[in-house]
């Protein structure tokens, strides 16, 4: 069996090894980029619902649900293609979910970061929550 990456003392990179990294290198970018973190991995509790990556927040109070993808392969469409409606139902559900907590609703965007071998992509406004 051939890995993609290998974890520490040449032990293979276990599939939650690799998205920790991606979700690291995503979060630093979009830090880079002004974005304050206020949670990751934000989960809805029971079966059946959603979670998000990382939950943002820009400098004029947008609150930014971001799913991070990281592919190193592009069959099939790449990372960006495998974020379906069921998924972004998810995420849109598990957004709804975290802002329950607020007294007022802030601005909010959904965006992707895509992370396939020539650094991070930053799609804002990828999708919305219709």
């Amino acid at each position: 069996m051939q890995f993609l990456q290998q974890g520490k003392a040449g032990t293979p990179a276990t599939t939650k090894a690799r998205g920790d990294a991606g979700e690291d290198e995503a979060l630093a970018y979009l830090q880079d980029q002004g974005l304050r973190l206020l949670q990751r991995n934000y989960r809805t509790p029971g079966r059946g619902g959603g979670e998000i990556d990382l939950i943002m927040q820009s400098a004029d109070g947008t609150v930014v649900f971001v799913e991070v993808r990281k592919r190193s392969r592009s069959d099939f469409g790449g990372a960006g293609a495998s974020i379906g409606r069921t998924k972004q139902q998810r995420i849109v559900f598990a957004a709804r979910h975290y802002l329950m907590r607020w007294r007022r609703m802030p601005p909010t965007r959904f965006d992707v970061v895509l992370l396939e071998g020539t650094g991070p992509v930053w799609l804002q406004a990828a999708f919305d929550a219709s």
